[in-house]
């Protein structure tokens, strides 16, 4: 049985296809001549704004499916303390530098670190748990 592509197509690389020709068309838009300089600048251009979205979202929605898989509840409070703590370290971020971008950084460090500290509070709730058992 011979697979074919849009066998092993799934919506997640519609998804990136189109985050690399926005990135790609914003590119081009803000050169001044479309040359082949310009259109190589725009496809590297593009492919960085995928590595950047793959990245930050992809490992987000990683983390959202395994909470999920592993018996989690998406309204835990320890599922959703790492995005309230980006929420607000970025908007305060972004107030106080008055840059969106530092602001967007600031919120995905908060989440990576907030999120690390759960997964490790956790662990240890868990170990000791099984300890008392």
């Amino acid at each position: 049985m011979a697979l074919h592509l849009r066998d092993r197509l799934r919506p997640w690389h519609g998804v990136m296809l189109v985050v690399l020709l926005a990135g790609i068309a914003v590119s081009l838009s803000r050169a001044e001549a479309l040359t082949r300089d310009a259109l190589f600048r725009a496809v590297l251009s593009g492919l960085f704004g995928l590595v950047i979205f793959q990245f930050t979202v992809g490992n987000v929605w990683g983390y959202a499916v395994e909470y999920y898989n592993t018996g989690g509840e998406w309204t835990d409070w320890p599922f959703v303390l790492p995005f309230v703590s980006a929420a607000v370290g970025g908007v305060a971020a972004g107030f106080y530098v008055e840059d969106p971008v530092a602001g967007a950084f600031t919120a995905f460090w908060v989440f990576v670190f907030v999120a690390a500290v759960v997964a490790v509070g956790s662990w240890l709730v868990v170990g000791y748990r099984e300890a008392d058992a």
